[in-house]
């Protein structure tokens, strides 16, 4: 069964007719189910730890539960653990909360005092801490 060409090149040339320029404003619309919720001087964090000589995977597996915790702080309104794939057992953290207050509540969790007390263990130096403000947001 032979297609006719015109049925094969139809969808072809719709898809070069868009835009590069619209493509790009599409793809980097802001979605507003995440953006929304964070407030014009919110408090970031990025931080960063650095496992001992092979104890990246004790401290990876120290450091996991924290995402689902942490996430589940109402408090918390975006958090990212990353492991630097050159490097493994380096990790950064990217943090969101609306206020200072709310982060040092945080902190004070039994469960993150509890991360803290392996880290001598397991860490190099402890944490390097980054206290951010975030820009660009709409007021409230």
């Amino acid at each position: 069964m032979r297609i006719p060409f015109i049925t094969l090149a139809i969808p072809a040339l719709m898809m070069a007719a868009t835009s590069p320029a619209a493509a790009a404003q599409e793809s980097a619309a802001p979605k507003a189910h995440v953006y929304t919720r964070i407030p014009q001087g919110a408090w970031s964090i990025v931080a960063q730890v650095r496992a001992k000589p092979g104890k990246a995977a004790e401290l990876r597996e120290a450091t996991l539960p924290l995402v689902a915790l942490v996430r589940g702080d109402p408090k918390n309104l975006v958090y990212f653990l990353q492991e630097d794939r050159a490097k493994p057992g380096h990790f950064i953290f990217y943090e969101i909360f609306a206020t200072r207050e709310d982060f040092e509540a945080h902190n004070a969790k039994p469960y993150v005092q509890a991360w803290f007390a392996k880290l001598p263990e397991l860490a190099e130096g402890g944490v390097d801490v980054m206290r951010m403000e975030v820009l660009g947001q709409r007021q409230r």
